[in-house]
């Protein structure tokens, strides 16, 4: 197999700077999605300190140990995200003024045939397969846990004023519960990673469609379209996008 990745952030159209963070490493094979908050920039440092904490938690422990291996990669992300925590909590005990900074995080880790997914936050990843579009991970939000429970439908939760309370953050208090997932890796899979930016704006149908056209499009043409969709339908948040697709 081979992966090919790419990726934007773009400030969208409401907000003044950007509080997403995106990192790609190689040739796709991990990727990183973080969406910052605590405002006066205090987000922006929340989202570059967490990428910068997981690539680097990554990369020593590639360096120690079979990174092939699929349960030593679900340890590995979730040992890298409680690391990237751990650091924005000191980094926030130091200074007094960043209190309340903290930022999502979603990681895709990726090998010949499977892949592990992890994330906090309500930053998502989505797979196409053969034209279906599957959400793989589930949003730590208020409105998210009030549809689990039956209390709001989807489509109340998508106009809800609370919409964007997250209930999971890095940085946001003393222990974080990660989600960490091993899925099955298949040609012409294609990955998205992406802050809750684009998911406000576009609706998973819509996203779908975008997602489709790859082949027809390059993956880095398909991104700049999320990206343009999503600021055409109001931009209300800065909007980050990965893409990831397998390929023979």
């Amino acid at each position: 197999m081979r992966f090919r990745a790419c990726g934007l952030s773009d400030v969208g159209r409401s907000r003044n700077h950007n509080e997403d963070h995106f990192e790609i490493v190689g040739d796709g094979r991990l990727c990183v999605v973080a969406d910052g908050m605590g405002g006066h920039g205090h987000g922006d440092l929340a989202s570059r300190i967490a990428v910068e904490a997981i690539l680097e938690h990554v990369g020593n422990a590639c360096g120690l140990t079979d990174a092939a291996d699929p349960a030593v990669r679900l340890g590995m992300l979730e040992a890298a995200i409680n690391n990237a925590h751990r650091k924005l909590l000191e980094r926030v005990a130091a200074d007094e003024e960043l209190l309340g900074m903290g930022t999502t995080a979603v990681v895709i880790l990726a090998e010949e045939g499977s892949a592990v997914v992890a994330h906090v936050g309500d930053s998502r990843a989505y797979r196409l397969r053969q034209g279906v579009l599957e959400q793989l991970t589930e949003d730590h939000s208020w409105v998210n846990e009030q549809v689990l429970a039956g209390f709001l439908s989807a489509e109340q939760a998508r106009a809800h004023p609370l919409k964007n309370v997250v209930t999971r953050a890095l940085g946001g208090e003393s222990g974080i519960q990660v989600d960490v997932e091993a899925i099955e890796v298949q040609p012409e899979d294609l990955y998205l990673l992406c802050s809750d930016g684009l998911t406000t704006m576009l609706r998973d149908e819509q996203i779908s469609e975008h997602l489709r056209l790859v082949g027809e499009r390059s993956v880095e043409e398909v991104c700049s379209r999320l990206v343009g969709d999503a600021n055409e339908l109001g931009g209300l948040d800065n909007i980050t996008v990965v893409l990831l697709a397998v390929e023979e």
